[in-house]
């Protein structure tokens, strides 16, 4: 059996547009209908972040702490903390050592009596701003070692932008929920699509429980129990 050999397949910004407003029986006739397409594009994309994990956007950073200092700057597109350690002796191949953070709310650091206090970080809160984030470690680094910050974040997911030949910024496997999830815009706003808003968002739906089931860790979970209570 003959097959094309090839995996490359996805769709650019007016390819998707062309689908959505094939799916809802329209037309996409003006530029100010390309313009409201590629903006619901965008609100879908934020929707998206607020949705959940997306494991494709996870992406790691490092930052060198400072004696004495306790908030660093997170990289400029995180979204949210997934994860921090503290490394020592970074690049030392026999002695390089990480220690997971412990994430604590605002409230709890707040209520930490000795802020000032310098040692090893064990702690940390994330300070989240309008268009700002901030990692917040305590205890406040001491001198007595090299202290690096290392956090695994959520990447902001990339505008749709201006050119209509770009690729958005979700895997190929997103594209047909993507798809609908634009259409299902296009018919609420569209006096002809309106019947066929139930069956889009239906489908919209399906193609999102079945993508953000997908996009979830397999790591096998261990339960152990506290034999303590028996004892």
């Amino acid at each position: 059996m003959a097959t094309s050999g090839t995996t490359t397949f996805n769709l650019d910004l007016t390819e998707i547009m062309e689908e959505a407003y094939d799916l809802c029986g329209l037309s996409m006739m003006s530029g100010g209908e390309y313009n409201s397409a590629k903006r619901a594009l965008n609100l879908i994309f934020l929707e998206w972040q607020n949705k959940g994990l997306n494991l494709w956007k996870i992406e790691q950073a490092t930052t060198s702490l400072t004696a004495g200092t306790n908030t660093y700057a997170a990289e400029s597109s995180a979204l949210e903390i997934v994860d921090a350690f503290i490394r020592t002796d970074a690049a030392d191949t026999e002695k390089q050592f990480d220690q997971r953070l412990r994430r604590i709310s605002r409230t709890e650091y707040n209520h930490q009596a000795k802020k000032l206090t310098q040692s090893k970080p064990t702690q940390y809160f994330v300070d989240k701003g309008t268009s700002s984030m901030n990692i917040v470690v305590w205890s406040t680094p001491d001198s007595q070692q090299t202290y690096t910050l290392v956090y695994d974040y959520i990447k902001r997911i990339e505008d749709a932008g201006a050119n209509a030949d770009i690729n958005p910024d979700v895997p190929a496997r997103y594209l047909p929920c993507l798809t609908y999830a634009l259409a299902y815009n296009i018919a609420c706003k569209n006096n002809e699509a309106l019947n066929k808003v139930p069956m889009i968002k239906a489908r919209y739906d399906e193609l999102w429980n079945e993508v953000s089931d997908a996009d979830r860790e397999r790591a096998p979970v261990k339960f152990v129990p506290n034999m303590s209570v028996y004892r």
